[in-house]
């Protein structure tokens, strides 16, 4: 007990210097600043260094397996090398990023559900994340490297309004039920985007398949063995925003992963794992000409039940951007998600224990409900109290776990 408020204790104290901070400089874009000038200087000469502090602090106080709280972080430093600049390489530029993340995880050592209460809580040990160098050739955008494929398909910045890593920034049904990967886990691909228009894209590539580099052993070692297959995704996005309308983005996209797996629920093995999803964002309402407006969001994955743990995924939300007077970049956020577990699974289960389990009984899936509210209390400082509510949070367990309520906050400061 004694360490947990320790931990609250030091990111009260945190939360509380960077807030003093902020008073003092809230125009700066970063919170170190332009470092007498030498930031400025070396990123005209081709190297903009960027780095980045999330905290996640939550209580689960009522439902779930217990009660108790965590505290969890992550620290991102990295680097970009315009090589036009550096060495006359034209449009080229590399990308350089480390990560580290520590903590302890709500959902995974309180809760007991599937869907993480805290989005920064995962792989808690420092890692390299990309290495890569990124080509640009007009309207065609090419990136080849180590890196995470979630970097350029899949997302929604929007999500990220929210905390639970369900809203930010990816569905978990892709990287839950296939080779998909997302920050910070990385692997060795080669990603295309190609401008039809400018408020047309078209992304694909083809990305290796290696679950090994998601140990701790492996965290700098991008050359491990152990690859199953090749990811490759194609998505279409039409950004209503560059065409003239207010902000909106749009994203169909499928994927298909080569890697032989263990067939959902039955004996025996399936050849190839894929899925479909819809992302879709739309300001509704827009206040000025400013960024003051409602959004709604909308996500839908499907995934057969031969190979997919989570066989459908829906999503939606609000985002009000400019709350009271004065307060335009600040948020009010409300989100909820469901994901679908596979009924084979379910069924398998049950029949395992017919004598102690009936089907009908086990939860069908897991949903989360979110509201947040998003301080701007800098350029470089977000800090976000949140409160969620899970619906089923064993399904994914197969057993029948009290609802649950955290309630929590996030801090986000650029370095």
């Amino acid at each position: 007990m004694s360490g947990r408020l320790e931990r609250l204790s030091a990111a009260a104290g945190l939360a509380a210097a960077l807030l003093a901070s902020s008073a003092l400089a809230d125009e700066r874009a970063t919170m170190t600043g332009d470092w007498g000038g030498l930031r400025t200087d070396l990123a005209e000469d081709g190297i903009a260094f960027r780095g980045d502090y999330v905290s996640e602090t939550f209580s689960a106080i009522d439902g779930g397996l217990r009660h108790g709280g965590g505290y969890t972080q992550q620290i991102r430093i990295g680097a970009d090398f315009d090589l036009e600049k550096l060495s006359g390489w034209s449009g080229a530029i590399a990308h350089l990023t480390f990560n580290d993340r520590r903590g302890k995880g709500v959902s995974s050592d309180v809760v007991g559900n599937r869907l993480p209460i805290q989005e920064a809580y995962g792989d808690q040990y420092s890692r390299l994340t990309e290495l890569s160098i990124e080509q640009k050739l007009g309207r065609l955008n090419l990136r080849a490297g180590y890196f995470a494929m979630g970097n350029d398909l899949g997302g929604m910045a929007i999500g990220c309004n929210l905390v639970n890593a369900a809203f930010c920034a990816h569905p978990l049904s892709m990287s839950g039920d296939s080779g998909w990967y997302n920050y910070p886990n990385a692997r060795w691909g080669l990603a295309v985007r190609y401008a039809v228009r400018p408020d047309l894209l078209v992304r694909t590539g083809v990305y290796q398949v290696n679950p090994s580099l998601n140990d701790k052993a492996n965290a700098y070692k991008p050359f491990a063995s152990g690859s199953t297959g090749v990811m490759l995704p194609l998505e279409v996005e039409y950004d209503r925003g560059a065409g003239g309308g207010m902000p909106g983005h749009y994203k169909l996209g499928a994927y298909y992963d080569s890697s032989r797996v263990t067939r959902q629920g039955e004996t025996g093995k399936v050849k190839g794992r894929y899925g479909v999803y819809l992302l879709a964002d739309q300001m509704v309402w827009r206040q000025g000409s400013g960024g003051r407006g409602l959004s709604l969001f909308g996500q839908v994955t499907l995934n057969p039940k031969a190979s997919a743990p989570i066989t459908r995924w829906y999503e939606a939300g609000l985002v009000q951007t400019g709350t009271f007077p004065g307060r335009d970049a600040d948020t009010i956020a409300l989100g909820i998600v469901h994901a679908e577990l596979n009924p084979r699974l379910r069924q398998a289960y049950a029949d395992a224990s017919p004598t102690l389990i009936d089907y009908g009984a086990l939860p069908a899936g897991e949903t989360a409900i979110e509201l947040s509210y998003g301080w701007q209390a800098a350029r470089w400082l977000i800090v976000r109290p949140d409160v969620q509510y899970i619906l089923d949070p064993g399904a994914f367990s197969y057993r029948d776990t009290p609802n649950a309520l955290a309630v929590g906050a996030q801090i986000k400061a650029q370095f």
